[in-house]
């Protein structure tokens, strides 16, 4: 936080002197002759107090000023990028599976060429790129590039075999996804390909993967927090969180995880953590849909937790008793994935039927009262996904590719939950699509309810939770050199029938309303929230961070009665605000924000104005592969 915080105040220091440099022009002090002046100088100088903002001139201005051989000329030289980036525009078709590469379907791959780019300097887009600032070539030292071995990892051919349907256009969005990578693009050497086999090219772009950050909390006091999410180059990623000097029995907090992955895309990992009154640790191992074309997916987890509980609510004066809670989970699920028969023989039908099922227990080895059984809780699916993924930019990075996941799914879960108190069933029910075009935009719906059922008492149903989502965003827009988009969202969460105490985490940030602080607690059992935001993409680069403008507006309905029911019942709570987005593809602390936002009511402060940093994502896309089975969360 403290480190984001000085970058942000360098960035308003930069662009405050920059803009501020001006040099004295005679031309403007003496009319030209105009016999003797070109055109272009006749014309008639527009009076300054009313001159209209020029870009143009202005990147002129800032150009001329990093030319300068001063310490601040050449420290903005480092931190100002004014030239605009190239851009990929051809080849960029909107449909990522695309048919390019039909012609090499079950050719023999013969040969496969691997070339990673460091984090710094380097461009998919434009060859001739290469890094010559100071912060370029010192990052490129610092980091180290991904190995050829780790990104064959992902690739979905290899040498000597025959080419499967859409394996290269596959294998660049798998390349995309990995926290390691930022930009991928897989190709076919066409100058030696042969009728039956062919050569492929990879080249990738990293991402700068190392992450630190140190927040002071007094003179003995702080967090310090260290990951990286490409160690050595082989894709190991670990995150270590540690704060200490805190104003409690146990006055440290150790958090972390170590993920290793492995060939056909298994994943190990493991982790601690140790808070107060809470420790626990586990390791696992899973695999999941991650292409198409996968036929088999699963996961094998265990976990340990003990714990320090309190079984009443505190009163005033009181001091609370304490009591152990120790007990062990193991989880496992399986998964497989059916081709459909297609019509069509020229293409493959890309409808799957995927069948999983799961298995968990919980066995309590301390616990301070009856309550407290082991749990044996069983589910199994059956769903029908269609996976298409399109190609877009300026979603969430500046110009770079990204992936937008469109399709249908539905699926259908029933289990059972045995223990020895109340055994009940389990039913869900999921039905979810999406659509895109880049005339048009995307628009995705989601909705899921599922609710348990007592074998006992008559068979009452309990527990009942609705969610529903919609996400939609326009085309994008030009505007000279800014570009922008529209943002509209909504999510639904109510339950029917819940236990008393159960309630929903909130309406702040990613549940409803961004940078919302509420004076008093929002005891809510449903809610309805509903986000508008544009983004404007600016051409300006800071320090490697691009810029964009952000304006939202949320709202958020709440249902406070027992047990849920309808959000509409109570006075909406809003939230309106402008800010600034900076993000750095080249990073792993890719994107932060720095907005101001106005709350009519429930907010701390007396005005309803807070400043605050967000790391939010505008929206987030849901994929329509099937997972795991399990339960629908009431937060």
């Amino acid at each position: 936080m403290l480190l984001r915080c000085a970058v942000f105040l360098f960035l308003l220091l930069g662009l405050g002197g920059a803009a501020r440099a001006q040099s004295f022009d005679p031309r403007s002090a003496v009319p030209p002759d105009s016999l003797r002046t070109d055109a272009a100088l006749r014309r008639e100088q527009p009076d300054s107090l009313r001159r209209d903002f020029d870009e143009q001139r202005l990147r002129l201005k800032l150009q001329a000023y990093t030319r300068r051989k001063t310490i601040v000329g050449r420290a903005a030289a480092a931190a100002l990028r004014l030239t605009r980036p190239k851009e990929e525009n051809a080849g960029l078709d909107a449909v990522l599976l695309d048919r390019q590469f039909d012609r090499h379907t079950f050719k023999v791959v013969r040969r496969v060429t691997v070339r990673p780019n460091d984090a710094f300097g380097y461009s998919l887009t434009d060859s001739t790129r290469q890094p010559r600032s100071l912060l370029d070539r010192t990052g490129n030292w610092v980091h180290i590039r991904t190995a050829p071995s780790r990104i064959r990892q992902v690739l979905l051919f290899r040498p000597g075999q025959r080419l499967a349907p859409q394996a290269l256009a596959e294998s660049e969005r798998l390349l995309r996804q990995t926290d390691e990578i930022l930009d991928a693009r897989v190709l076919v050497n066409e100058r030696t390909s042969t009728a039956d086999s062919i050569d492929i090219v990879v080249i990738t772009t990293d991402v700068f993967s190392i992450t630190g950050n140190f927040e002071p909390g007094g003179a003995a006091a702080g967090r310090v927090d260290l990951g990286d999410q490409n160690f050595l180059g082989l894709g190991h990623h670990f995150d270590n969180t540690y704060q200490y000097g805190r104003n409690l029995d146990q006055r440290w907090r150790y958090s972390g995880d170590y993920s290793v992955p492995f060939r056909h895309f298994f994943l190990a990992q493991a982790r601690y953590n140790n808070e107060f009154r809470d420790e626990h640790g586990g390791v696992s191992l899973q695999r999941g849909f991650y292409s198409v074309n996968t036929r088999y997916a699963g996961a094998l987890s265990m976990d340990s937790y003990n714990q320090q509980i309190t079984l009443t609510v505190q009163q005033p004066g009181e001091i609370l008793s304490y009591y152990n809670l120790r007990y062990n989970r193991q989880d496992l699920w399986v998964g497989r994935s059916l081709r459909l028969r297609s019509y069509d023989l020229g293409y493959e039908n890309p409808g799957r039927l995927i069948v999983a099922t799961r298995f968990t227990r919980t066995d309590y080895t301390v616990s301070p009262t009856a309550d407290y059984r082991n749990t044996s809780l069983v589910l199994g699916t059956v769903g029908y996904s269609v996976r298409r993924y399109y190609k877009d930019r300026y979603l969430f990075g500046f110009g770079r590719t990204e992936d937008v996941p469109t399709g249908t799914l539905l699926s259908f879960t029933a289990g059972l939950d045995a223990n020895a108190v109340v055994p009940r069933r389990y039913f869900d029910v999921r039905l979810a699509a999406a659509i895109f075009s880049q005339r048009h935009g995307y628009l995705f719906g989601n909705l899921e309810f599922g609710t348990f059922q007592r074998l006992a008492d008559h068979r009452a149903w309990e527990q009942g939770l609705l969610n529903a989502q919609t996400t939609y965003f326009t085309r994008l827009y030009r505007l000279g050199n800014y570009q922008y988009r529209h943002f509209l969202g909504t999510t639904t969460t109510v339950g029917f029938n819940r236990r008393p105490g159960e309630l929903l985490q909130g309406i702040s940030d990613e549940r409803g309303i961004r940078g919302f602080s509420p004076s008093v607690p929002i005891l809510a059992t449903s809610r309805f929230a509903f986000n508008y935001e544009t983004t404007v993409f600016t051409p300006l680069s800071l320090l490697g961070f691009r810029v964009a403008g952000v304006a939202f507006a949320d709202a958020a309905w709440v249902g406070e009665k027992v047990g849920g029911g309808t959000p509409f019942g109570n006075t909406p709570y809003t939230g309106f605000g402008l800010g600034l987005r900076l993000r750095n593809e080249f990073t792993a602390l890719r994107t932060f924000q720095i907005l101001l936002g106005y709350y009519p009511r429930g907010l701390v402060s007396a005005n309803g104005l807070h400043v605050f940093e967000t790391a939010r994502e505008t929206v987030s896309f849901t994929d329509f592969g099937i997972g795991a089975p399990g339960v629908t969360i009431y937060q």
